[in-house]
């Protein structure tokens, strides 16, 4: 066997099963242990400086910087006392990872050294900005960019170091991040949701976003992850034939977990317990290898913050096991990928879901209010929202008959799509004199939904569970925000103009009931298109998306000009999310992205074939060769019957390397064909195309030879290898 894969798959082999992080004690015991909760600031600042934290937390209001020295010394006081020297401000640059640059609480004066940390380093620190993803908002000669705390979201202590959730701007105040937007949408869909839920309730003053974000992964033995360049550089096999036996099977999903994985899960959960994150859920998933584990829902932003340190504890405790978590989105062909399936939901300040339904007339047009608005949303934008969860990784599975479908739509479950129905068709509709709710009769045909009430539709990007909306198509890599910020825009956007048409409709003199009623059904109406019931992954559905105008994502970089479409201009500056030049720089900022992992990719195919590939194809075709010289000496002409097989596979392997050989040559034209282009959008439509094609064409070639070439000459740990080790 080659030497490099032998030695990966012993020192797989030799791996063994072990624990590396306990606590004594049930989990309550230790949970949060190492977050700074508003609960502990109470013992290390004076009321006064609590009070401003928890109004700038709770309520979003400015913090005072007046009380920023005695909050900043508090948090290094706790930091201290949990053996912590550095503190960062850990923020979300539009890389979809995170970022940090630590500094020491030590200072120096009259030669003695003490801990020091002022409220101007806590409220503002100030990272390169023009080293990080811009879409020309920064210059590189224009380096200033500006971190600051954000109080939502707690501080906590990871690896020794005070880590605080931050905001990225520019030093001229555009978003260099994914978390401004996000705050922004929240703020705005707050108000817009608090005006509508107080045409039900008085006493609503806020509302909030609730998000449980499920993470899917896959684990690797990082002997075999090491051999693999492809894995190393991009994430994912860019070559390999797949396994005989994979998923087919159907016996890995929600089978008992192995013992190794075991332990790294109950490890990793150990130290995401301690920073507060509250998982409740891990098991098997459908490929071999891949699994998911999932939180408990929590407010969104700490729901975002939360979900990126655990993906960062996952990395750093998988590698104490030997292991590499993976988490790009379809790591292995042939197999399903991963993503991460957003349930989200919104909730008033007096402690009500405004997507649950109720068994009284009230609550039931409430949700319904909420509920078509949402739908409403989605379908006025459905391209948008699409195109959030479009990216080159994400590109793979899409319409893939995996999560996600191309196409968006909305899964109702059966019971309120029969009451859907009913509105549109005003079924039993009949008013009273009385301005009363219950002088809508189906309102009061609307029985209480309960979560099992309705089937889960696993191929509806975006279906209805119960009491939230399931949002399935965001990919496991992402950050969740990019996604959500323009869910929740949107649906402040149909909010505003849900209160709007109600209040115009009871200044004509329309009962309350009655007009909320008729801007229901309009929603309704409008919506119906979006909405579907069916198999999201059946070609009949493409056709019949078709039909009801549903714009499908075929192309990511197509997708993209969704930013530049008036109807999204207008969505963000209306709601105040972004401004026209943050909008230009997201679009800049995709398709870059996608134009640079794809020359990755690319250039990473070529090499693995140029110096892995072909020669190992070249060394088994002088064993052949060397074979049939062989046979010729001892049987003469019988030799050419007796060697059929041999030099049969001889000629397949010259036609696969010349292929090969002649398409690497090709790929490499292509990109640099692709690099001549100088608008970013067309360069990365030339690489969709062309360049993406050509990496096809020789992953086919190369998958051959694999097939062809002796398991004892491959050199890269194979399928069956990587998914069952």
């Amino acid at each position: 066997m080659a030497v490099f894969r032998e030695r990966a798959l012993n020192e797989a082999a030799s791996h063994q099963t072990g624990r590396f992080y306990f606590e004594n004690g049930p989990v309550s015991g230790y949970f949060g242990q190492n977050v700074l909760d508003l609960d502990k600031m109470r013992g290390y600042m004076s009321q006064q400086a609590y009070e401003a934290v928890l109004a700038s937390a709770k309520y979003g209001a400015k913090l005072d910087r007046s009380a920023s020295d005695e909050i900043a010394a508090g948090m290094m006081a706790w930091a201290i006392e949990m053996g912590a020297t550095h503190y960062t401000h850990l923020f979300h640059p539009l890389t979809d990872s995170t970022a940090e640059k630590h500094e020491a609480f030590i200072s120096f004066k009259n030669g003695k050294a003490f801990e020091k940390f002022n409220g101007s380093a806590l409220v503002q620190q100030e990272p390169d900005a023009s080293s990080f993803p811009t879409g020309g908002l920064r210059n590189t000669f224009e380096a200033r960019g500006y971190s600051a705390w954000d109080p939502s979201s707690p501080v906590f202590i990871m690896d020794g170091t005070l880590c605080i959730p931050s905001v990225f701007v520019s030093y001229t105040g555009e978003a260099l991040d994914t978390k401004v937007p996000n705050l922004k949408s929240l703020q705005a869909l707050n108000v817009a949701a608090t005006k509508v839920a107080s045409l039900f309730d008085d006493n609503v003053s806020a509302v909030r976003v609730n998000l449980g974000i499920e993470q899917e992964y896959f684990l690797v033995d990082e002997s075999l992850y090491n051999s693999r360049p492809d894995l190393m550089l991009c994430g994912r096999t860019i070559i390999g034939h797949t396994s005989a036996k994979d998923q087919q099977l159907e016996d890995h999903y929600f089978g008992a977990i192995p013992s190794r994985v075991s332990s790294f899960m109950k490890d990793f959960e150990t130290e995401a317990y301690k920073l507060g994150i509250l998982l409740q859920t891990r098991h098997n998933e459908v490929a071999p290898n891949q699994f998911e584990c999932a939180p408990v829902f929590c407010e969104a932003t700490k729901a975002i913050d939360q979900n990126m340190m655990l993906m960062i504890i996952m990395q750093k405790v998988a590698e104490r096991h030997h292991l590499k978590a993976i988490f790009h989105e379809k790591p292995f062909d042939g197999v399903n990928g991963s993503g991460k399936h957003c349930n989200w939901s919104i909730t008033t300040d007096t402690g009500v879901n405004l997507l649950s339904p109720g068994s009284t007339p009230t609550t039931n047009l409430q949700f319904l209010s909420f509920y078509a608005s949402v739908a409403r949303a989605v379908y006025r934008h459905h391209y948008l929202l699409m195109a959030t969860v479009a990216t080159l990784n994400n590109s793979y599975r899409l319409g893939g008959g995996e999560a996600p479908p191309a196409v968006m739509s909305i899964f109702s479950g059966s019971t309120l799509y029969g009451v859907f129905q009913s509105i549109l068709n005003m079924d039993e509709v009949a008013e009273s004199s009385e301005n009363s709710l219950e002088s809508i009769k189906i309102v009061n045909s609307i029985p209480e939904i309960f979560p099992d009430n309705t089937d889960r539709n696993r191929t509806s990007p975006f279906a209805f569970t119960g009491n939230r909306f399931e949002f399935r198509a965001v990919g496991s890599s992402q950050n969740v925000a990019s996604a959500v910020y323009v869910l929740n825009s949107i649906v402040a956007e149909s909010l505003i103009e849900f209160r709007t048409e109600v209040d115009k409709l009871e200044s004509a003199g329309e009962s309350r009931s009655s007009a909320v009623m008729t801007v229901v059904r309009r929603f309704l109406t409008e919506a119906k298109d979006i909405m579907f019931e069916g198999n999201g992954y059946s070609k009949e559905w493409e056709s019949e998306a078709a039909a009801r105008g549903l714009r499908p994502i075929k192309n990511v970089p197509e997708a993209y000009e969704v930013y530049h479409e008036k109807q999204t201009i207008d969505l963000f500056k209306n709601i105040g999310v972004l401004a026209a030049n943050e909008i230009e720089a997201r679009f800049e900022i995709l398709n870059e992205t996608y134009v640079k992992k794809l020359q990755i990719e690319a250039r990473v195919i070529g090499d693995m074939c140029l110096n892995h590939v072909i020669p190992a194809a070249v060394r088994y075709q002088n064993i052949l060769i060397e074979n049939v010289k062989g046979m010729k000496e001892i049987f003469g002409d019988e030799s050419i019957n007796l060697c059929s097989s041999e030099i049969d596979t001889l000629k397949k392997i010259s036609t696969y390397i010349n292929t090969l050989s002649a398409d690497v040559v090709a790929l490499v034209e292509a990109r640099k064909k692709a690099n001549r282009i100088e608008d970013i959008g067309e360069r990365a439509k030339v690489y969709s195309y062309e360049v993406k094609t050509m990496m096809d064409k020789v992953r086919d070639s190369a998958d051959n030879l694999e097939m062809l070439i002796d398991d004892e000459m491959w050199p890269l740990p194979k399928y069956r290898e990587l998914l069952f080790f």
